[in-house]
């Protein structure tokens, strides 16, 4: 069975001092926590596809980063050269189009480039060479950005917005929904052509904050073919009243993969997006997971649960590889 993430922070932690290419047993602890996510670790779990990010850190009292288009242009290539120094060491390889896409673990990582939040694209003329050097999959939000209201910073689209918009669909590159503020999404719904996916959000029915997804957000994805990653983070998984009380455990993601399931009828549109080295530590994630190593442990807990086998394999990699088929442009 290969089991797909659809969401991994991996140049971001390298470049800020995360050695990615150990087993995460043998990474430093940081700030952050204990390290979860290594590429042996990925090969041990199994997981032959992930969505590869560029993630630009806004500048913000807390965190220093970046203030203007440039600024987040440089970082998102310093990050996108980071990916292509592995790409050329042979530890990975990108997946552009749907031929590329592993049907058995593959001998190399095999990444889709996502970026998270788009302020790197400068305008929409950065579109196509980014689009060149392998991008697929573009957020436009994390917090707000100059092209939508994301995550605690409600808004709608910018007219940048609408027009980044079309220019990514002119060039095929699949919509991730994830940290798009209410408004925004909607619209992006309404005037999106192209594919349309959420890589690392879970279900505010539980986690009721707008990071999450309402139950009309998670029916209008399935209604448009779109699959929806589970994020790993405690505080995605647990309702208000119980985070920081317990730690997170598999039932507790159960329950979320469960509840998307039922809204769409079936186990068809949801699958994995952990984010599990996005500023975590190992004690943010259900805690019988201590690196993906462990992913295989999902698939016990659906078949405990009740699943069928062939929905436990759509979950665990199946729903995101159905997709990326048709996501994915050909040529």
């Amino acid at each position: 069975m290969l089991i797909v993430d659809a969401h991994l922070d991996l140049a971001y932690n390298a470049l800020r001092g995360r050695n990615v290419l150990l087993p995460a047993v043998e990474q430093t602890a940081d700030e952050e926590g204990i390290p979860s996510v290594g590429f042996p670790d990925l090969r041990a779990g199994g997981v032959g596809l992930i969505c590869a990010t560029i993630f630009c850190q806004p500048d913000s009292p807390r965190s220093p980063g970046y203030k203007t288009a440039q600024e987040a242009h440089v970082m998102a290539w310093q990050q996108m050269q980071w990916y292509q120094r592995q790409i050329e060491a042979g530890v990975m390889g990108f997946v552009t189009s749907p031929q590329q896409l592993p049907a058995s673990q593959p001998s190399k990582q095999k990444a889709i480039l996502l970026l998270e939040g788009a302020d790197a694209l400068r305008t929409k003329d950065d579109v196509q060479p980014w689009y060149d050097a392998g991008l697929r999959i573009v957020g436009l939000a994390w917090k707000r950005t100059r092209f939508a209201g994301g995550t605690a910073t409600p808004g709608p689209l910018t007219a940048e917005g609408v027009a980044m918009v079309k220019a990514l669909d002119e060039a095929r590159i699949i919509h991730d929904t994830s940290h798009l503020a209410e408004e925004s999404f909607w619209q992006l719904l309404d005037l999106a052509s192209g594919p349309v996916m959420a890589s690392h959000s879970n279900c505010r029915a539980f986690v009721p904050t707008d990071r999450q997804l309402s139950d009309d957000m998670i029916k209008a994805l399935v209604k448009r073919g779109g699959v929806i990653g589970m994020n790993f983070y405690d505080k995605f998984l647990l309702p208000p009243d119980e985070y920081g009380k317990r730690r997170a455990t598999l039932a507790d993601l159960i329950r979320h993969i469960k509840h998307i399931a039922d809204l769409a009828g079936s186990a068809n549109h949801v699958a994995i997006g952990t984010d599990m080295d996005g500023g975590l530590g190992r004690d943010q994630i259900p805690q019988e997971i201590l690196t993906s190593g462990d992913l295989p442990k999902i698939a016990d807990a659906l078949n405990s649960s009740g699943f069928s086998d062939a929905d436990v394999t759509n979950v665990m990699g199946g729903n995101w590889l159905r997709f990326f088929r048709q996501a994915l442009p050909t040529s």
